[in-house]
């Protein structure tokens, strides 16, 4: 196997250094252009609700055993047919159960009487007015078919300024970092299999003969 002179090799990059930073900036203009063009920004909203004593009564041990054994139920209500369906028809939306079912999640917190609905969609605006039209609509479900009244809204939902699936800055390091990668990687190949004769000592080396002269490059100016 050839040895590979770290040298020459730094000097060889050195040399194509402009190319490599032309080259560079264009792979990131054009990832970013491709991203601009395909990646739909989304918004989040989420709207938290907490289990609460049963009737106004007075939090109890057993209301604090009642909410623990509801909240798995609770977080399948929410995302049930008929609420969605429900908060489809409040808001006039148009989304089919499972379009809408898709751009919801239901979290309930560890160890905790909180549960967070969550909404994802391409208007901010609308995710906010989802999430908040759903905790509105799961209580009055919960009043009655358990008419309970243990449920409240701790936290609503509030439009979100900044799409959640798109980082400017962090995308813009990762194809940097790719275009130096492949750019340095296209150099590094065009090095190793350039055969012509970059020097006096490896005409030494690989015929070993002796360099009588050499004729320097001069660049001539008009």
């Amino acid at each position: 196997m050839e040895e590979i002179d770290l040298k020459e090799v730094f000097s060889y990059f050195k040399s194509k250094l402009l190319g490599i930073i032309i080259v560079t900036i264009i792979i990131v203009a054009g990832l970013n252009t491709y991203t601009i063009l395909t990646r739909k920004p989304l918004y989040n909203s989420n709207t938290t609700i907490v289990l609460v004593s049963s009737n106004n009564k007075d939090y109890s041990q057993t209301d604090a055993q009642l909410n623990k054994n509801l909240i798995g139920t609770y977080t399948q209500i929410i995302k049930s047919r008929k609420v969605l369906n429900t908060v489809n028809d409040n808001l006039k939306l148009k989304y089919s159960y499972k379009e809408l079912s898709g751009m919801v999640s239901v979290t309930a917190v560890e160890e905790s009487d909180l549960i967070k609905i969550t909404v994802s969609s391409e208007n901010k605006e609308e995710a906010a007015d989802i999430a908040n039209e759903i905790a509105k609509v799961f209580t009055k479900e919960v009043q009655n078919v358990y008419n309970l009244e243990n449920i409240y809204t701790l936290d609503k939902a509030n439009i979100s300024k900044e799409p959640y699936n798109i980082n400017y800055v962090k995308d813009n390091i990762i194809y940097l970092a790719i275009g130096l990668v492949l750019t340095c990687g296209v150099v590094f190949i065009m090095y190793y299999f350039d055969t012509t004769l970059k020097s006096s000592e490896v005409v030494e080396d690989k015929f070993e003969l002796p360099v009588l002269g050499i004729v320097p490059l001069e660049s001539r100016g008009k």
